[in-house]
């Protein structure tokens, strides 16, 4: 029993991904090819009205998608065992756009972010996370210690899921609440990666020692 029931709950976590992952790359299309006047960036008036912040918002936007799928699989048992050389190369991939291009350019966008001081705080703080565990997961690896690799690539997905969990509470909260759109969305940019990081603590925590 114990056995089917996590094998339930990985084909429950794949195809939730998977999904979810779907509809951000509905997302995303709306940005190709790069336009201002379109979706979030109608409200970005301020920010897209400077230099470097349209250059940050794509690269940002257009690699943060393929770390999203490319996460997907890197901790898939038959992945790992059977294919090495994909998990390898789809780890070094994940770990390049992470730490080149996806965290910093989101940790520029941070200081535009909607919602005032509260939600850039967030933002930074997310980056900032975002970039020392991938880090981490890249020291750890090439120490060939894979308990801790895993732990902190678990980690650093659960923030990159965040692009997801951020939109689900959202509409969660919308749906429920009427608040002002300012401070639902002060409240979804802590809750979408904190609640990440939670989860994935608590796994950690309750998780049986092999």
């Amino acid at each position: 029993m114990p056995q089917i029931s996590s094998y339930f709950l990985k084909v429950i976590y794949y195809l939730s991904i998977s999904y979810f992952t779907y509809l951000m790359i509905l997302i995303t299309l709306q940005y190709v090819p790069a336009r201002l006047d379109v979706a979030f960036l109608n409200i970005k008036e301020e920010a897209t009205a400077l230099k470097h912040y349209p250059f940050v918002f794509f690269s940002h936007v257009y690699t943060s998608i393929f770390v999203l799928i490319t996460g997907i699989f890197q901790f898939s048992k038959t992945i790992r065992n059977q294919f090495p050389s994909l998990h390898r190369n789809l780890g070094k991939a994940y770990i390049f756009l992470v730490l080149l291009i996806a965290s910093p350019s989101g940790l520029v966008m941070a200081f535009y972010a909607n919602g005032g001081f509260f939600s850039k705080l967030s933002f930074f703080i997310q980056a900032i996370l975002w970039f020392v565990f991938t880090y981490k997961a890249f020291q750890y690896v090439k120490k060939k210690d894979w308990i801790n690799h895993r732990k902190f690539m678990m980690r650093s997905y659960a923030l990159t899921l965040s692009a997801i969990s951020l939109r689900l509470f959202k509409w969660i909260i919308v749906s429920t609440l009427e608040l002002p759109p300012m401070d639902t969305y002060r409240i979804v940019a802590w809750l979408g990666w904190v609640f990440n990081l939670v989860l994935v603590e608590m796994y950690f925590r309750n998780r049986k020692p092999a």
